[in-house]
């Protein structure tokens, strides 16, 4: 019964929830099986899940991982997404990603520092957050994590599967070649 409500709830939500911001996504953009992350960079669970996830990329190249940034742990997430979508608008979502997710948290000087090593032009970044630009896409992701019952992270839906924590490679693994399968 859970699960036939949680689909019902998916359903309406999915073509959204699977269209990423612009350039926030990881594998294969065009890819035909859509596993969708909600993290938080100041999340250890987040951080630990990469290293699947960059698995899971090499392993199956019709994998799109759309990334929706959901910082609930600190304001130092929340900057940190704000960097992240700023990342993702000139085209160095993944290398922000996985640079940031290398350091110990998203301290103001992380941040920063991520956004150096993945050659993002900052005067442009901090120009796009003062706008406020990337405002509505955060406050978006709220609501479809609310939507599905979201409340931390990382939490992932791929196909009709839905999971939330730290589940491990094997078993989103499992998630995705049950959602390829339906796909085909």
């Amino acid at each position: 019964l859970q699960q036939r409500e949680l689909l019902a709830r998916l359903e309406p939500l999915r073509d959204e929830l699977e269209t990423p911001f612009p350039g926030a996504v990881l594998g294969n953009p065009e890819g035909s099986v859509t596993l969708v992350e909600f993290s938080d960079y100041a999340c250890g669970f987040c951080r630990t899940s990469l290293a699947d996830v960059l698995a899971l990329i090499a392993a199956n190249p019709e994998l799109k991982v759309v990334i929706r940034e959901f910082p609930i742990l600190s304001e130092d997430s929340a900057e940190a997404a704000r960097m992240a979508l700023a990342a993702a608008s000139q085209g160095r979502y993944a290398a922000f990603h996985q640079a940031l997710f290398a350091k110990d948290g998203p301290s103001p000087a992380n941040i920063e520092a991520a956004a150096r090593e993945a050659g993002l032009d900052l005067a442009a970044a901090r120009a796009a957050i003062a706008r406020g630009t990337f405002e509505p896409s955060l406050q978006n992701n709220v609501f479809l994590a609310q939507s599905l019952g979201f409340t931390g992270t990382p939490s992932w839906v791929v196909g009709e599967r839905v999971f939330t924590g730290a589940v491990g490679r094997d078993e989103i693994a499992r998630a995705i070649a049950e959602a390829g399968e339906a796909a085909t």
